[in-house]
């Protein structure tokens, strides 16, 4: 259909008013080869709007702008060979424009004409290189600022660290002080006493140092029990059957003026868990809660069996899964919410002073823990409080205690019975052979792991091993016990420890045949362990 001459001059005037630029390219041949250039046939007066260069109609674009030529060419080149349009963004380096550009082939190949439509988007390509520059710059800030984040929280935690140790250390400190005077004085005193053959006072003397002892080895416990090396014998067994002596030993120490009340579970199940510790860390919780009732109330101590989902367990800090509770409850004043958080910290305490260690609750926090549980305290002020250990379910059968009874111990060593006691302290060494020697055993001493093999590698007769864990020399006392067994397979073997190295002991899971006892200990239990692994078959 023919174009109209009135179609014509409104083309011409949409042509010329359109907001875009818009012009029609020729391509003719050239220096660089056939359709290696183009001349501008037509263009609106909005070209040289948006592309920055005037009177382009009859203009070649390799005289325009020379430097960029090629590339325009090719592009244009390809729409005029293929028939194919094409929309791209490029910028016109000449002049600084960004355009949008939209191309089309006008008619057959033949008339080597092609069309271009296009818009400068310079304003929103500069805007967005701006908003690209933001974003690296605020990214280099967010870094920038979590970096200093991350430096003032660990300067935090450090501070908060060294506050912990200044207290932990403080408070260790006091206290040891005090029982150190008390052992000290003891023995000056003894020395003064016998210098002057008052022999009498000696007894007084010597039991005012050995309760200073005990107090200390019971502050190294409670210590050891916070950081999670106290030595633990961890056995299968129903909490429950540990209630019915526990209530009446809380009785016992809470006074007439409280009401002690068990509640135990139903069908609870296994947890494998060093009983006495348990009762040591439930005996401290039921003090605390005695210490809040002045005026007397109620503590009751309940099991349960207890399913923990995932946001559970997160919020508990534990694994998902089943756990053994007991929980300790009292009706006393309560713990208010600002120091609720505080209140598994070693030392503190809000009991006045001479009242508290500031260690009880520490150490149930690090006994649940080194259990493979946890402790989760609930309290308002005027309240109460509930203290819950959480244990993991055992799945397995609970063990029945092996119990040796005392009146069938022997009282002496059989005929020609050899103690080899390994120990890297003299003293320790001297005090196990002389308590050992009184009973009629033969002692061998040993300062460390590699000369206590030796001696094994021998033939002397060795019918029990007593060694330290932690030795010099290369070899621990494990590593001793394990050489010891595959020379001599039924040796019987003591572990005596300072502390929980329980990686090295297995965890507390030791063979048929050994014992563990942890340093300081008394004589008698020593006595008593040395008669129980001899006689046992």
């Amino acid at each position: 259909m023919a174009t109209l001459p009135g179609d014509a001059a409104r083309y011409r005037t949409l042509f010329e008013t359109m907001d875009e630029g818009f012009c029609i390219i020729e391509f003719l041949d050239g220096p660089h080869g056939p359709l290696s250039d183009y001349i501008h046939v037509e263009a609106n007066a909005a070209y040289e709007r948006h592309a920055g260069i005037p009177n382009v109609v009859g203009q070649k674009v390799r005289e325009m702008v020379p430097d960029e030529a090629e590339g325009w060419v090719q592009l244009y080149g390809g729409v005029l060979h293929t028939g194919k349009p094409i929309r791209f963004q490029r910028e016109l380096e000449a002049t600084g424009h960004h355009l949008d550009i939209s191309s089309f082939r006008v008619g057959p190949f033949e008339n080597r004409q092609v069309a271009v439509l296009f818009k400068d988007i310079s304003e929103q390509v500069r805007a967005q290189q701006a908003l690209h520059e933001l974003n690296e710059t605020l990214e280099a800030r967010i870094a920038a600022a979590l970096a200093e984040r991350e430096e003032a929280e660990t300067a935090l935690r450090q501070a908060q660290k060294m506050e912990a140790v200044g207290q932990l250390t403080g408070g260790l400190a006091h206290d040891f002080n005090n029982l150190l005077a008390g052992i000290s004085g003891a023995f000056e005193m003894i020395g003064v006493r016998l210098a002057q053959g008052r022999t009498a006072d000696v007894d007084r003397y010597l039991a005012a140092g050995q309760g200073a002892t005990r107090r200390a080895s019971a502050l190294t416990h409670r210590l050891l029990a916070f950081s999670r090396r106290q030595t633990l014998s961890p056995r299968p067994i129903v909490v429950n059957r540990l209630l019915g002596d526990f209530s009446e030993l809380v009785r016992r120490t809470v006074g007439p003026q409280i009401t002690v009340e068990t509640i135990a579970a139903s069908g609870l199940w296994p947890a494998m868990v060093d009983a006495n510790q348990l009762e040591n860390a439930l005996l401290n919780l039921c003090i605390n809660a005695r210490d809040a009732m002045p005026h007397g109330g109620r503590i009751t101590v309940e099991t349960a069996n207890r399913w923990l989902d995932d946001r559970t367990a997160r919020e508990h800090g534990l694994t998902p899964g089943q756990y053994v509770t007991v929980c300790t409850s009292d009706t006393g004043t309560g713990i208010d919410k600002s120091i609720i958080d505080r209140v598994f910290d070693p030392f503190f305490t809000t009991k006045p002073i001479g009242q508290g260690t500031g260690l009880g609750l520490s150490m149930v926090y690090g006994f649940a823990r080194q259990s493979n549980g946890h402790v989760r305290i609930y309290s308002e002020a005027g309240q109460g409080t509930m203290v819950c250990i959480y244990l993991p379910r055992y799945r397995g059968e609970e063990e029945a205690e092996e119990v040796v009874p005392a009146g069938d111990l022997p009282v002496g060593a059989d005929a020609g019975e050899t103690v080899l006691v390994i120990d890297d302290e003299p003293s320790v060494r001297m005090l196990v052979c002389d308590a050992l020697g009184d009973l009629g055993y033969h002692c061998v001493e040993a300062g460390d792991g590699p000369a206590g093999l030796r001696i094994l590698e021998s033939r002397a007769r060795i019918d029990l091993l007593i060694t330290d864990v932690g030795l010099p020399g290369g070899l621990n006392g494990r590593q001793v016990a394990d050489a010891a067994r595959a020379l001599r397979p039924d040796l019987r073997i003591l572990f005596v420890t300072g502390y929980a190295e329980n990686a090295v002991l297995n965890h507390g899971h030791i063979e048929h045949g050994m014992e563990v006892l942890t340093k300081p200990f008394a004589v008698d239990e020593l006595r008593r362990r040395v008669a129980i692994l001899l006689q046992s078959d």
